[in-house]
């Protein structure tokens, strides 16, 4: 069985997130970075799988020289292999393209990621690799077993689940509780030194969205403690100040 897992390299959810040059760049200085935390669970499951059934896991990731130290941390986990498209990740579109490349003659039985970056929050690369590779593709999906040539999978809608089994091949977006999380223990971070990681070239160029300006939400406003038995000042402060009553 062979897997393709596609990561993003992505900020660090505690990081203090600034800009540059007007607001038009991201200042990567003194910002720790990730695997994308939905695309940690891909690959726990995917090496799950292969622990399984055997077979091989290659990890993709759409992204300059800066990723490499993430890539190297997923084949610590587990990954057999490593490509990297060496690319900005300009948007949802060209990422789900340079994915399809890649994938299209590689022979993969199943390509998951997770169900979105964390970065820009899309979750639109899942369903257009999908299209454009013309199989199925499901997501979030939260539980994932294989049995002989059909995926099992369980997915997350509004006020429940629903289950759903189609033909290999097929992509996933997934999240929890799908696997839980991997250390990569010392044997996997020495291994992962020898690991094959390939760069290759992007097959597009042009450009479908142009940034215009980054923006940060608004800083919240401060608190106000009002004592609990201190029911008028709280209705005071609620149709006065906050104006919502």
């Amino acid at each position: 069985m062979k897997i393709l897992v596609c990561i993003t390299h992505v900020p660090d959810t505690t990081s203090r997130i600034s800009f540059t040059d007007g607001d038009t760049k991201f200042d990567a200085n003194g910002v720790q970075f990730i695997i994308g935390p939905y695309d940690d669970y891909a690959l726990a499951r995917a090496v799950e799988l292969k622990e399984q059934s055997g077979g091989s896991i290659t990890v993709l990731n759409v992204g300059g020289p800066e990723s490499d130290p993430t890539i190297r941390k997923a084949l610590a986990i587990g990954a057999d292999e490593a490509i990297r498209i060496n690319a900005e990740p300009k948007d949802s579109l060209f990422v789900a393209s340079e994915i399809a490349n890649v994938a299209k003659d590689g022979g993969y039985d199943m390509i998951l990621m997770g169900r979105e970056s964390i970065d820009f929050n899309g979750g639109m690369v899942h369903g257009m690799v999908g299209e454009i590779l013309g199989i199925p593709s499901v997501s979030p999906v939260m539980t994932l077993d294989i049995e002989g040539d059909t995926a099992m999978m369980a997915r997350e809608i509004e006020g429940g689940k629903e289950y759903v089994e189609v033909k290999m091949p097929f992509v996933a977006g997934c999240q929890e509780p799908i696997a839980e999380w991997k250390i990569p223990n010392m044997r996997g971070i020495m291994s992962a030194r020898t690991k094959p990681l390939n760069v290759v070239e992007p097959s597009i160029n042009e450009e479908g969205t142009k940034l215009q300006k980054f923006e940060l939400p608004e800083e919240k406003g401060a608190v106000t403690m009002i004592d609990a038995d201190n029911v008028e000042e709280l209705v005071n402060l609620l149709k006065n100040e906050a104006k919502v009553i």
